[in-house]
This record gives C-alpha cells, structure tokens and sequence, in this order.
C-alpha cells in the first residue's frame, strides 16, 4: 500500500504559452526521479470533453452549456482518474484544469468565484499552481507560429481577460507564477525548482 497521496500539479495559463510541452518534460523529469507519475489533460478525451473541443473551431457553446460541459467533464475526470491516481501514491499533472473555467468562462460573464466554488465542491486543490505567464500579443505570435490559427477561445480581448484572471492567482499560496517569454529549457529548469522543492520535502 502506498504510504502517502500523489501530489497534484496543475499547469496553467494563456494558449501559446506552452504548457503541453512543458507538462510532458516535467512528466519525464519526475519519472526520471522515481515518482509514479500520470499526465493529463483537460477538456478530457470523454464525451463531454470532446463536444468541447470540437466546440472551438465549429463555434462556441452557449455560455451555459459551455460551463456546464466543463463542469461534467472535470466530475467525471476527478472519479476516473485524478481522486483514483493520487489516492493510489501516483503524481498527477494537469495540463489545465478549473483555474481555466475560471479565465476562459469568466472572460464571457461568469463569476470566477462561483466557478471556483462550484468546482471545489468536487475537485481537490492542487498542490501546485503553475502559471504560466506570457504577454498576449507574444501568445498570439506563438499560436501562429504554430501554424494554428486562433480559435473562438484564443482571440485577443478573450486572451487579454483570461491572463487578468490567471494573474489574480498569484496569491494563493499554491501558486507560482512563472515567465515562459524566454527558451523551453529554462521555463523547464523553473518548473522542476519548484515541484523539486516540494518532493524534497516529503
């Protein structure tokens, strides 16, 4: 039996900041070091999560069914697969979570501390917060570098109150931000000084 719960750890922040990337190079960083370790990812890959996606570049859901699918989304990830993995000593990383629908469905009207309520009636806190911070107009680049181009939930004003409410974060004492305006290797470095900081102390 496993000694001790998994640590969860939520990557966060603007599109174009790169999380994917830097959620899987922590992932092989963290087995390196011998952690149990699952990475995901949300909007999951289940029924709900995929309406979403598909949501993005056919055109957005109404606001309500938008909150609502991401809400069924995240309750079914939470029963499957994050409450399950950390219960058993296995690590999680998230790559977004309901930090997200708080930016993403608060930029379109929501309270993002009823979001934030509703979510943590069922969804655990993270243990870490990892913000990942970028100017707009740099994301906007990165998106089309890409060779993307921005969708319903990546247009400038949408991104602009996203990063605001990514940023009213900062305080919770979970979260760090950290400037991804510079190379992959070192927002990586920055990553494991934080999480390698939180190991060490288990």
């Amino acid at each position: 039996m496993p000694t001790s719960r998994g640590i969860l750890i939520v990557i966060e922040g603007i599109d174009g900041t790169g999380k994917s990337t830097q959620a899987r190079m922590l992932e092989e960083w963290m087995l390196g070091r011998g952690r149990s370790v699952v990475r995901d990812r949300e909007p999951t890959d289940g029924p709900w999560g995929k309406r979403l996606r598909e949501s993005a570049a056919t055109g957005r859901l109404s606001p309500e069914d938008e909150l609502e699918y991401f809400l069924r989304d995240r309750q079914e990830h939470v029963e499957k697969m994050i409450a399950p993995s950390l219960a058993a000593g296995t690590d999680v990383i998230l790559d977004r979570y309901y930090f997200s629908t708080m930016a993403y469905q608060g930029a379109r009207g929501f309270d993002p501390a009823e979001i934030r309520s509703r979510n943590e009636a069922f969804a655990p806190l993270p243990d870490l917060l990892l913000i990942l911070e970028l100017p707009v107009d740099a994301a906007i680049s990165r998106i089309g570098v890409r060779g993307d181009s921005a969708n319903e939930f990546e247009k400038r004003e949408n991104l602009e109150r996203c990063r605001d409410i990514f940023l009213s974060l900062a305080g919770e004492p979970f979260a760090h931000v950290i400037p991804s305006d510079c190379g992959i290797d070192e927002v990586q470095a920055k990553l494991r000084a934080v999480v390698g900081g939180m190991i060490a102390l288990e």
